[in-house]
């Protein structure tokens, strides 16, 4: 009878052994698996933040554009000199130069580092020459000075008797300028 017991008793230590490393598995899945959860809800949260800043500097810049389309078409803002090349104007492609003749619509814009710019070149357009035309540019930021968004406006006033027609042409620049 001793024997026996002897038996079971190592069974059961035998099975109790057993179990503190299956334990220590399941424990160690959970941690892992729970950590790669954590990992994925940062990710998830900085491209949500990404995401926000780039619509934040989106409709700053597209606020802009339409302040400084609309005061051009009527008047309000001062249109440059006639341009005398032809084609389309490219001092909003230079960074410098666009800082130094870009003019804010407002004040400021909530949620941005910068208020939105915009810049007005003239433009001749050859095979219209009774027309005043415009490229209008803008920029908008978003909470940091590298999130910009780059908005364009073509805008033609053709003057038809008492009335301008006015036409716009949205575009969206892809490639920042440098």
């Amino acid at each position: 009878m001793r024997a026996r017991l002897r038996g079971k008793r190592r069974t059961r230590a035998a099975r109790c052994g057993m179990a503190l490393p299956v334990v220590l598995l399941i424990v160690a899945m959970m941690l892992v698996t729970s950590a790669a959860w954590f990992e994925a809800a940062l990710l998830a949260r900085r491209n949500a933040d990404a995401v926000a800043d780039h619509l934040q500097s989106f409709h700053a810049a597209d606020a802009a554009l339409v302040l400084c389309s609309r005061a051009l078409a009527n008047g309000s803002l001062a249109a440059p000199a006639a341009a005398t090349q032809p084609g389309e104007p490219q001092a909003w492609r230079r960074q410098d130069s666009f800082e130094r003749q870009a003019v804010a619509p407002v004040a400021a814009w909530p949620g941005s580092v910068r208020a939105p710019q915009c810049l007005v070149e003239a433009w001749r357009i050859d095979g219209r020459p009774l027309v005043r035309a415009y490229l209008v540019t803008a920029r908008g930021f978003g909470a940091s000075e590298d999130t910009q968004s780059w908005l364009q406006d073509q805008l033609v006033i053709e003057a038809a008797g008492d009335t301008a027609r006015v036409e716009h042409h949205w575009r969206h620049v892809v490639a920042r300028p440098f």
